[in-house]
């Protein structure tokens, strides 16, 4: 039987990102696993994600591509878990700001780096992020004012920005700040990240 929520991933993917989402969110879903070059290009996933790309869901028959959206709509899709402050309350406007830093200047810097490009000092103003010292020194203060990027509570933000330090902290492109190494630290021992991490995990290939 079909679930009402599908998650499209592949274990080497973001799609981790959106498992520990659904994790969090105590979401019952449906994983199906899409290979590069092959399923992820076929016809039936290209009309959810004409991009040919993972993640995407597929929640009572509306596509969500794009993984911070996928957070952000899961957290309003399953309010119960309290992924996200409610309209109103003055945290949810600090809750947009770090999903679409993490998002826009955060990844947009680290796809640089990552490529070997670095903006001219006269050239900052016409990037996002301006540079990569700028993004590395505004999430460090940020998260100098509590455990979390919203102070004392976790939220879909920190699975965002959470598991972009993680990435990069595994892959020596964050620098390994003190302040990145504890938070990381703090999110991995999460019931929820410990779940979804084992079952992505077990889909990993296995090798001889």
């Amino acid at each position: 039987m079909t679930s009402d929520l599908i998650l499209y991933t592949n274990p080497m993917s973001r799609g981790r990102i959106a498992r520990w989402m659904l994790e969090e969110a105590g979401a019952v879903y449906e994983t199906r696993v899409l290979d590069y070059g092959t399923t992820m290009k076929a016809p039936d996933y290209l009309r959810i994600n004409p991009m040919g790309k993972v993640p995407a869901i597929v929640h009572k028959g509306v596509a969500v591509t794009e993984t911070a959206a996928i957070c952000a709509y899961l957290a309003d899709a399953f309010p119960e878990a309290g992924l996200a402050p409610a309209i109103g309350d003055p945290l949810r406007g600090a809750w947009y700001r770090w999903l679409f830093y993490a998002a826009g200047p955060y990844e947009a810097s680290f796809g640089d780096k990552a490529m070997g490009v670095e903006v001219p000092a006269d050239k900052r103003a016409m990037v996002g992020y301006g540079c990569f010292a700028d993004v590395m020194n505004t999430v460090e203060a940020a998260l100098a004012q509590g455990p979390y990027i919203l102070g004392d509570r976790f939220s879909a933000a920190d699975v965002y920005l959470g598991s972009q330090i993680g990435f990069g902290l595994q892959f020596g492109m964050t620098e390994p700040r003190p302040a990145f190494a504890a938070y990381w630290q703090r999110l991995i021992e999460r019931p929820a990240h410990i779940r979804a991490t084992a079952l992505d995990d077990a889909l990993m290939p296995k090798t001889a």
